[in-house]
């Protein structure tokens, strides 16, 4: 049986290794890892040299971490915690999903990935949560993951998945604000922090807040490769 073909959106950065100092197009490996164990083939989609053209010739979507959402995608000037903007990564990314979303192509959107989810459907985000009064710890800092419980939504495709709770691993300093219309939250982290949302109308558009390819549960991973290999 042939696996199903699944893109991940990847990263363009100055990278170095062995004797070059270059710009490259980056992916952690744990991305493409949790895909092929899940059963399906990983294949990067490269920022800036990608058209959305190539969603026809794919079974899955997967909308990887990453820098900030530059606010101007939401109609918002970036506030001043918010750095490092990546605006080929978005534009590359937004049409990628547009594409996905109109082919009804199985979508999973991982932490950047279901903020520009949100954003591309009509959402905005909260731009840095240590602003927010009561806000739990979601990034202890550079390299490391904060751990919580995410509560499902009884009845949602996420619970169905994943139970009532599930422990997460998480590393941002935004998050879901406006939530769009077409989507619906379906998890929530102890501070009130949107986890996770599905849309409407879609046979499987899953984004969550926390990092799923982290750690060895493989489950949102399989139900994307499930949902991918539908004729």
């Amino acid at each position: 049986m042939t696996r199903p073909l699944i893109g991940i959106t990847s990263y363009r950065e100055q990278a170095r290794w062995g004797t070059w100092d270059v710009p490259a197009v980056l992916l952690p490996a744990t991305y493409a890892d949790a895909v092929a164990d899940a059963g399906g083939d990983p294949v990067l989609l490269v920022t800036a040299a990608t058209t959305p053209g190539v969603v026809a010739r794919l079974d899955g979507l997967v909308l990887a971490g990453g820098a900030d959402v530059d606010p101007g995608q939401y109609g918002a000037a970036a506030g001043p915690h918010t750095t490092g903007l990546r605006p080929d990564r978005d534009g590359t990314e937004r049409a990628l999903l547009e594409a996905a979303l109109a082919a009804d192509v199985p979508v999973l959107a991982v932490c950047r990935g279901m903020q520009l989810l949100n954003v591309t459907l009509g959402g905005d985000l909260v731009q840095h949560l240590p602003d927010r009064p009561g806000a739990g710890c979601h990034d202890p800092g550079p390299g490391l993951f904060a751990g919580h419980t995410v509560r499902c939504a009884p009845g949602s495709r996420t619970a169905q998945l994943l139970g009532e709770s599930v422990d997460a691993h998480c590393h941002h300093h935004q998050a879901l604000d406006r939530v769009a219309d077409t989507l619906t939250v379906t998890a929530w982290a102890q501070d009130g922090t949107v986890e996770a949302v599905e849309r409407t109308g879609s046979a499987f558009c899953l984004g969550v807040q926390w990092q799923p390819e982290a750690g060895q549960d493989r489950r949102l991973f399989r139900a994307l490769v499930a949902a991918a290999s539908r004729p």
